[in-house]
């Protein structure tokens, strides 16, 4: 059984486009797709259920202020490769601020959210919940106007499955991903914990991500 993963190594892996996932057994093991799945930042769709959803007035976006809440709700599903080992190696991450929480809450309560890696100018989105309809879908939104307005240029979903497709994800070959991969890594940019401010969307208003 591995006993932990060097944050050293896991930057290294994401720079190279593998990630890990744990298996039941407590192993890790490391995955590449081909092809793969990334979310283009420039033509992220808004469905209409998300457009309603970001008119509701109660929602409130804070980034990095409970990470291990979040991992945990993602987490907490019958099947989950989200092991205690792989918990332990993106809180390593967040604490060396490569990793990330991008939280929705309504009063006063976590209603969904979604966490992942940072690396140059690429996000490696690894996992979201909610416990409130479309707080998820919020977060997202949120995190692709995040990404635009601080230079990102890479949004990788590591799979595109049909929830995230109605958001404009599509799938690319590897050669092609690894391509766009090495050009963010040359960015010198970085995403601000200074995100942690109340994010309400005005009734009736909804800006373009």
């Amino acid at each position: 059984m591995t006993n932990a993963i060097p944050p050293e190594l896991l930057l290294e892996a994401y720079g190279s486009g593998i990630f890990p996932m744990g298996m039941e057994d407590g192993t890790i093991r490391w995955f590449s797709p081909d092809p793969r799945g990334i979310l283009p930042l420039d033509s992220f769709h808004v469905p209409h259920g998300l457009k309603r959803a970001l008119k509701l007035p109660d929602w409130e976006l804070r980034v990095d202020t409970v990470f291990d809440e979040v991992v945990g709700a993602c987490a907490a599903r019958d099947d989950t490769w989200i092991t205690p080992l792989i918990r332990k190696a993106y809180r390593e991450l967040f604490e060396a601020g490569h990793a990330h929480s991008v939280e929705i809450w309504r009063d006063g309560s976590l209603a969904g959210g979604l966490y992942g890696v940072t690396l140059g100018g690429a996000f490696f989105g690894e996992s979201m919940f909610h416990r409130v309809t479309d707080a998820s879908k919020v977060a997202l939104w949120h995190l692709v106007r995040i990404l635009k307005e601080q230079g990102f240029t890479l949004l990788d979903t590591q799979w595109t499955t049909d929830h995230l497709a109605q958001f404009g994800a599509v799938e690319i070959p590897r050669e092609h991903y690894l391509s766009l991969l090495g050009k963010a890594l040359l960015q010198k940019v970085r995403f601000s914990r200074n995100q942690k401010r109340l994010n309400k969307a005005p009734r009736g208003h909804v800006e373009s991500a």
